[in-house]
């Protein structure tokens, strides 16, 4: 046979690129692991995934199933629905602001739980009505011709029931979890009368329920159990505090992955398998991550407030009856102008001022003096894994200021100013001193350990964790009150005029 002879299948060109865009979403995750890559990374994930996309128009069975009498019906009911999507997430995702990002992450990730949810659904429906083998064609080209099953097979099955369980549970629980950081219900955790009681229940239920429909490919049994897994996420989250949230919630992005996977065993496709295991791995190292830096373990996390409300030590305004020291914009100036070593700490205020911009150009006022200047960045300053990188990244603050809290805390006693923008829960000492204390084993930026500390704070109110920082009241310490952006502004003009 000559070569012009040889022809390759289109299901093997089909595979060939999804094995080449699943090396995309491996470089992808690859560019993202630092501020300096995370851009290209980015760019190279969402090329990877478009390619996917529009390759699996080509294959073999989507081309059957547009084969049939509602082909063009079909074919346009994917196309609007693709149309919808971009129109809302691209608009979503430009605009929004950099403190509202866990919430956007939340909801689309609850989102493509739902989605995976409904596929297995889908696909469960068409299989127990006898239009489509219960064996994927992937499996069955090995098989003998003639090889069926009369029922969806139980492997499948059990797929279908994985990828509604999880992804109902990822879905109902991004919700509650958009709700609480966007503040349309309280932050705080939901208890009430016979919880552990009543999650038993429910897990229970759905661990019968799912044993009786891999016996019987029931759809009303498959039906309970979407519901009571949309139950089980709601229930899962309400005991969750707000502070604890940004780690619920790369636990859920974790969940949605494996939603996702099982989705792709279900329909045969190698892709969604990968694509999916790399966000559930990925998200379940991250999650794990975040729990150490907030020095607390997962089922802390997840649990600690089942039976049980927690509440905070502090008050609005922390302790009124404590004098804390203030100073002026101008002698705050001087002393940074003359300083050696300044450390900058960044914390959810300044991504709530947007004052990163303003923090880069008081950076690069105290370097042209001579100043030594970098940034310490908590692991979960603000409210997600890398808010603050990207703030400063944002900002072209060059990446070699940018110090992790394990590289920069042993430079901290050497630093004459620690300047603390908008944090407070990441430089409390009670995490390291007060047992007891809702944060204590949280690591810590110590800027306690700098020859003198610069708070820039609205007012005297405690951080995410609702506790007084003892640092506040410690005599090195100067308080700026305001804004701020308003605050580094003027702390520019101060160093400029030094």
């Amino acid at each position: 046979m000559t070569p012009a002879a040889i022809s390759i299948p289109l299901a093997t060109w089909t595979d060939l690129v999804y094995l080449l865009c699943a090396a995309g979403f491996i470089l992808a995750l690859k560019g993202l692991t630092n501020p300096k890559g995370a851009r290209r990374g980015n760019l190279v994930g969402a090329g990877a995934a478009a390619v996917a996309i529009a390759m699996t128009f080509s294959r073999p069975e989507l081309r059957d199933h547009l084969a049939g009498v509602n082909h063009g019906l079909n074919l346009i009911l994917m196309i609007v629905a693709m149309v919808v999507g971009t129109a809302i997430a691209v608009p979503a995702a430009r605009m929004v602001k950099m403190t509202a990002m866990p919430q956007m992450v939340a909801i689309f990730n609850g989102v493509g739980g739902g989605a995976a949810a409904l596929v297995s659904i889908t696909e469960f429906l068409k299989l127990t009505s006898g239009s489509g083998s219960s064996i994927p064609p992937a499996v069955l080209k090995f098989l003998p011709t003639g090889v069926t099953s009369p029922k969806p097979a139980v492997y499948v099955i059990a797929e279908v029931l994985v990828g509604v369980l999880i992804g109902s549970v990822s879905f109902s629980g991004s919700a509650i979890a958009f709700a609480k950081l966007q503040e349309l219900m309280t932050g705080r955790p939901i208890t009430y009368p016979a919880q552990q009681v009543i999650n038993a229940v429910v897990g229970l239920a759905i661990v019968g329920l799912v044993i009786a429909t891999l016996v019987t490919a029931s759809v009303p049994l498959l039906v309970v159990v979407l519901v009571l897994s949309l139950v089980l996420g709601v229930i899962f989250v309400l005991p969750i505090g707000g502070a604890d949230v940004p780690v619920l919630i790369s636990l859920l992005n974790s969940f949605t992955g494996l939603a996702v996977a099982a989705s792709g065993f279900t329909l045969g496709n190698n892709l969604l398998i990968i694509a999916g295991t790399l966000v559930g791995a990925s998200g379940i190292l991250l999650t794990r991550m975040m729990s150490s830096a907030m020095g607390r373990s997962l089922p802390n996390i997840l649990f600690s407030a089942f039976g049980s409300v927690i509440t905070a030590t502090g008050g609005e305004e922390g302790d009124a009856a404590r004098p804390v020291k203030s100073g002026t914009a101008d002698d705050i100036g001087v002393l940074l102008a003359y300083a050696r070593k300044v450390v900058i700490i960044p914390g959810y205020g300044l991504a709530v001022a947007q004052a990163q911009h303003t923090a880069r150009e008081l950076a690069d006022a105290l370097t042209k003096r001579g100043v030594e200047v970098f940034y310490a960045i908590h692991p979960v300053a603000g409210r997600m894994p890398g808010h603050m990188n990207v703030l400063l990244a944002e900002a072209n603050v060059p990446y070699d200021q940018l110090k992790e809290m394990d590289e920069a805390n042993p430079e901290m006693a050497t630093a004459d100013v620690a300047l603390v923008v908008g944090a407070n829960d990441t430089v409390n000492p009670a995490a390291i001193s007060t047992p007891g204390s809702p944060i204590y084993g949280m690591p810590i930026v110590h800027a306690d350990e700098a020859e003198h500390v610069i708070f820039l704070k609205r007012s005297m109110r405690p951080g995410f964790a609702g506790i007084d920082n003892e640092l506040l009241y410690n005599p090195k310490t100067t308080m700026l009150f305001g804004d701020a952006k308003d605050s580094l502004q003027k702390l520019v003009a101060a160093v400029d005029s030094a």
